[in-house]
């Protein structure tokens, strides 16, 4: 099997979206390694209540795909249909007999369709179809918890260039969360991979996503007693695409087939995405319901051989089907801190599956960068302090109302090695590789290096620098005379400027031209790993012949040997700020998993809170903040960057306002 257009795709280098038998013992597999016990987690008594140790056993996996195929089956609709665990675990994969194994994607754009030859990106390629399905399933699990069932129906309402995505809407900022389909990316240095034959710490995750996370309905939640279990992707109609107006709705194939593989792992309907607002539009869930679907097929030997199998993907499964390990075990790779990795007892960390923490808190590794790097204790400081204004702070995407907020929080040094990374009990998966490459971003953006840094990567990538330059009137731009966070780098990454005026010229850092934007290829985040992704999806479509991706995205070169800044990617959307002591960076702090205020609030409170604590380290200088530049626009108008936003009155122990002004 051959992709169509690989070498062009190359030379765009942009990326597309998002994501029998064995033991149903968590963490268990047929014929797999036995677990390591999960440590005893710290005393009762904290601010959160971690999710129960819930998993889709053999007998569910088998249940979900018999649904899903039947339902394909009665539509005539032959699919791929995937399943993966909570931690992003690849627990089969079917593909029904007459399935393409090709998938095409979407040549929508703002402008209209690509026209043939004019396409950027992966528009219009063709990528394998169980890649497709994956990166739907990963997508529901990723995105959901305890307090909010998201589909990627839902990702696709937030990563578009107008929120809500309609026809009437047009003129409105871009989706919350837009850029995150460019996370959970197959070259990450942090999310795990498939190791064939099992072993030790094969089924850590958080998981890669072959495709990063996707915006194509098709892919839910898997939920057992009110815990997120997983998800299921389904991919047959050859489109790979996304959802441009939410005012209708879909008859969607693929998504009526994966609703019914949910059937009896529904979520609770109170946390439904369609109950969840955002700036006061409720977002959307399923356009497919229950009562469209045929009678339920639910044993598996009536759906296997006669109407598919289960079929390998090279890089996430050996063809087998497998129970899936629960969260918050040792096994699963995410699991409660004991209190000698942290010192608040309701954070969880990531481990190695043999009982190690992953990213233990440590000093900077940026000794020939930085005159005095941060200290292990300065890291512990911002990290507890973070975790603490996360723990009193109201959520935005969590249901019932006044729920604490749940998030991740990565600090890095300038190399963009991890000094630390901690999560709250049940925030979302996405938010661990999301708030790294906050982490990176802003730190990568403030730092001198910037900017020869993206000339040398060469291709695609080395223009952005003077169109940077061109529109900012600086010469000097990305050389560590600006503090960037990332709301500021997301400023200058839409397809207008200012965000959603449809009749200004796109950012610096976007698609230059803005008739071919899509969520496909949005500029220069995509471009900056586009080949990676070609590279990974040509490996699955031949079988795995041939080299995988690397670990460590992007052509940025290395900073020391084996280290990249930007190692998994950058992100376009809030919560981040760079780390200074004095006048110099020596590192950032990014925040994921919950509202994009929150998100920046916690970065930039947590900061500078741990600075009135430990002394020498803090926030930027309000003199060299991102929020000091003023674009002009070129008719009398004039439009200042952002820095960091606050929720207006966030906490749910006071009733203080305006929380970060004046810091």
């Amino acid at each position: 099997m051959a992709l169509r257009g690989t070498t062009a795709l190359f030379a765009s280098a942009a990326l597309v979206l998002s994501g029998c038998g064995g033991s149903s013992t968590p963490g268990g597999g047929g014929g797999g390694p036995t677990p390591t016990p999960t440590p005893t987690p710290p005393s009762a008594g904290g601010l959160f209540t971690s999710p129960a140790l819930e998993f889709l056993t053999t007998a569910d996996v088998q249940q979900v795909l018999a649904q899903a195929v039947g339902e394909a089956n009665r539509r005539g609709q032959p699919s791929w249909i995937a399943v993966t665990d909570r931690v992003g675990n690849v627990l089969a994969t079917f593909r029904m007999t007459g399935a393409p194994d090709l998938t095409r994607v979407s040549t929508r754009t703002i402008g209209g369709n690509a026209a043939p030859g004019s396409e950027i990106g992966l528009q219009g390629a063709m990528i394998p179809a169980s890649a497709a399905a994956i990166a739907k399933a990963i997508t529901g699990a990723y995105l959901s918890s305890s307090g909010n069932a998201f589909s990627s129906r839902t990702a696709s309402m937030i990563v578009q260039e107008h929120f809500p995505p309609a026809p009437t809407t047009v003129g409105l900022e871009s989706g919350p969360l837009f850029g995150v389909q460019f996370s959970q990316l197959p070259c990450s240095d942090l999310n795990a991979r498939f190791l064939p034959g099992g072993g030790a710490g094969a089924l850590i995750g958080p998981k890669r996503s072959p495709l990063g996370l996707a915006a194509d309905p098709g892919g839910f939640p898997l939920y057992k007693n009110g815990v997120v279990v997983g998800g299921v992707g389904v991919m047959g109609d050859g489109d790979y695409g996304f959802d441009a107006n939410v005012l209708d709705t879909d008859m969607d194939a693929e998504e009526a087939i994966a609703l019914a593989g949910t059937i009896g792992f529904t979520p609770p309907e109170d946390i439904r995405a369609d109950r969840i607002f955002v700036d006061g539009t409720s977002l959307r869930f399923s356009d497919a319901t229950p009562a469209q679907l045929g009678p339920l097929v639910t044993a598996f030997a009536t759906v296997s051989p006669a109407l598919g199998s289960l079929q390998p993907v090279a890089g996430y499964s050996d063809g087998t089907l497998r129970p899936g390990t629960a969260y918050g075990t040792e096994a699963s790779g995410l699991r409660a801190a004991t209190p000698a990795e942290f010192s608040n007892r309701d954070a969880f960390v990531l481990t190695d599956g043999s009982g190690n923490p992953r990213y233990p808190i440590r000093g900077g590794t940026d000794g020939a960068s930085v005159a005095q790097p941060l200290t292990a204790a300065e890291v512990r400081a911002v990290m507890e302090e973070a975790f603490a204004v996360l723990s009193r702070a109201r959520a935005q995407i969590r249901r019932p109302l006044d729920s604490r907020m749940q998030a991740s929080v990565s600090v890095v040094d300038t190399h963009g090695a991890v000094l630390g990374l901690v999560r709250s009990p049940d925030g979302p998966v996405f938010g661990v590789d999301v708030s790294l490459q906050k982490a990176r971003t802003a730190t990568f953006f403030s730092n001198p290096a910037a900017a020869a840094q993206l000339q040398a990567a060469g291709g695609a990538v080395s223009p952005y620098v003077q169109r940077l330059r061109t529109f900012l009137g600086d010469p000097a731009a990305l050389t560590g005379t600006v503090a960037f966070a990332d709301r500021s780098g997301g400023n200058l990454a839409r397809p207008y400027f200012p965000d959603g005026e449809v009749s200004r010229p796109p950012g610096p850092l976007s698609v230059q031209n803005t008739a071919q934007f899509s969520p496909f290829a949005v500029g220069l985040q995509s471009d900056l790993i586009g080949g990676n992704v070609v590279q990974h999806v040509t490996f699955i479509a031949n079988g795995g012949a041939g080299a995988d991706t690397p670990v460590g995205c992007g052509t940025v070169p290395d900073v020391v040997a084996g280290q990249k800044r930007l190692a998994n990617g950058i992100q376009i959307f809030p919560g981040s700020v760079p780390i200074y002591r004095g006048g110099q960076l020596v590192g950032g702090i990014g925040v994921s998993g919950d509202g994009i205020d929150q998100d920046d609030m916690v970065s930039f409170l947590g900061l500078h809170n741990a600075g009135l604590r430990v002394g020498g380290i803090g926030n930027a200088a309000p003199g060299i903040r991102a929020d000091r530049i003023v674009v002009d626009l070129g008719d009398g108008r004039e439009v200042r960057l952002r820095y960091v936003s606050c929720p207006f009155a966030p906490f749910l122990d006071t009733a203080a306002q305006n929380v970060c002004q004046g810091l």
